[in-house]
């Protein structure tokens, strides 16, 4: 399926795990290109995280006095990553030639407790794309909620990353968050800084002030997302990509001492909203 609307143009998956396959502009790739025949969500170029993010460490944790154990989700990764939605099926609620609703309905099962619907909007203007989920708890209990987008940003014509957060959270060989430190402890990035880094940074950003700039050699982007706390950086060494992930919470947030996820009741919603646009 592929939407566009002036320069920029978005091709996606509908059915499988509500996958962005590409986002171009002006013909050059703004997030990288999924390989053709694909259905790996980690090839892809962009998914949605809920009803929470990044890993929950080991898949246990405790809620509102209850006990939850939740199954590893995918076999390259040992704790439960990344939520359910971007593993399951999605069915096409409107589309039209500029923008397409998505809607995912899940069941409580062994790899979420709660059930719940999640609906993805994707829209495109001639200034670039504007991503939104909302998440719906259908379940007849309060459940802990976590939205997020992860967008598999081109490395090839990025020249710096520049964004303002409070600080980042250090973690451990499992990717776990471990403490707080200063947010310049993996780099600064305060200003405009290179993506060629001495050492692997996969980490959150907290305070987030909801804006990043990615120079470009054929024009600047901005990352926008308002009202959100969390940004979570990905940057491995030698790779043809990076990733910028707007969040609602830090990883592992139901086992952590920072603020908790938002405790969703029964027929209650949340949102986010992801801007990638020319700046």
């Amino acid at each position: 399926m592929r939407i566009a609307s002036g320069d920029w143009a978005l091709t996606l998956d509908p059915v499988h795990g509500g996958l962005v396959r590409s986002v171009t502009r002006g013909g050059a790739d703004v997030l990288r290109a999924m390989p053709e025949g694909s259905t790996e969500p980690l090839e892809s170029a962009c998914f949605p995280l809920a009803p929470y993010v990044n890993r929950i460490a080991h898949g246990r944790f405790t809620w509102q006095g209850e006990a939850h154990a939740l199954a590893p989700n995918h076999p390259a990764i040992a704790h439960p990553i990344h939520g359910t939605a971007w593993l399951g099926d999605w069915q096409v609620r409107a589309q039209r030639e500029d923008a397409v609703t998505l809607v995912h309905a899940h069941e409580r099962d062994a790899g979420w407790d709660w059930s719940f619907t999640l609906e993805q909007v994707l829209e495109l203007s001639p200034q670039g794309l504007t991503a939104r989920l909302t998440l719906s708890n259908t379940d007849t209990r309060a459940m802990p909620a976590g939205l997020g987008f992860h967008p598999w940003f081109a490395r090839a014509k990025v020249t710096a990353l520049e964004f303002q957060a409070r600080s980042v959270w250090l973690a451990d060989a499992d990717m776990l968050p471990t403490h707080e430190a200063t947010p310049d402890a993996l780099g600064d990035w305060r200003t405009p800084a290179t993506l060629e880094r001495p050492h692997l940074v996969d980490n959150c950003y907290t305070g987030w002030n909801g804006a990043l700039r990615i120079g470009r050699e054929d024009g600047d982007l901005l990352l926008e997302s308002e009202g959100t706390r969390f940004l979570h950086l990905f940057v491995p060494q030698g790779a043809d990509f990076f990733c910028a992930e707007p969040q609602t919470t830090m990883p592992d947030a139901v086992n952590h001492m920072g603020p908790e996820p938002q405790a969703l009741a029964p027929g209650q919603t949340i949102s986010l909203e992801m801007v990638i646009r020319s700046a």
